[in-house]
């Protein structure tokens, strides 16, 4: 694994050419506000897991909202659904929020059943409902069953880079009904 718990700062910082593996909750959730801080180095790319399972690529068997240095020259030609903040596949987030790469990132997301809002340094990047967005097929083109989950883990998934999270807060919702 190479999450590393350093001055109260979480480092993923993978070496030997890894993805870094995934960092999950042990507790599983369904509606909840997740605020946490993060910092980016050149080109970094996270992702974050929700309504994940253990298994499988949380972007598709759960979802997945990016975590990614929007500025870096390798990412110029991406898909607008692979930005940061965005639900990967599914939804595209505003762009133009994210603070300088080596700088503290405030970030909190918003879910409840399908709706989904991220706001990232006091703007909301996103704000939209999975189920709506993908009611007539995904932006890309996949199959993603993880939609379709009301609950799971939590977790940073790790795809190469070196991310550092602090001050990381969850609060579970109760259900409306």
């Amino acid at each position: 694994m190479s999450y590393q718990v350093k001055d109260g700062i979480i480092v993923v910082n993978p070496s030997g050419g890894g993805s870094g593996g995934n960092l999950f909750t042990e507790q599983e959730y369904g509606n909840f506000i997740l605020k946490f801080e993060f910092q980016l180095t050149p080109g970094a790319n996270n992702g974050l897991g929700i309504h994940a399972p253990l298994e499988g690529d949380a972007a598709y068997a759960g979802k997945e909202l990016q975590i990614l240095d929007n500025t870096a020259e390798k990412y110029a030609q991406l898909e607008s659904y692979q930005y940061h903040g965005s639900v990967y596949g599914v939804i595209a987030a505003k762009r133009g929020h994210l603070k300088p790469v080596g700088q503290w990132n405030q970030q909190t997301v918003r879910v409840e059943g399908p709706k989904i809002k991220v706001e990232l340094n006091g703007t909301v990047i996103l704000d939209g409902d999975v189920a709506e967005a993908s009611k007539n097929g995904t932006l890309d083109k996949k199959e993603h069953p993880g939609l379709q989950r009301q609950k799971g883990h939590i977790g940073f998934l790790g795809h190469g880079d070196v991310v550092r999270f602090k001050n990381i807060k969850i609060k579970e919702l109760r259900s409306k009904n």
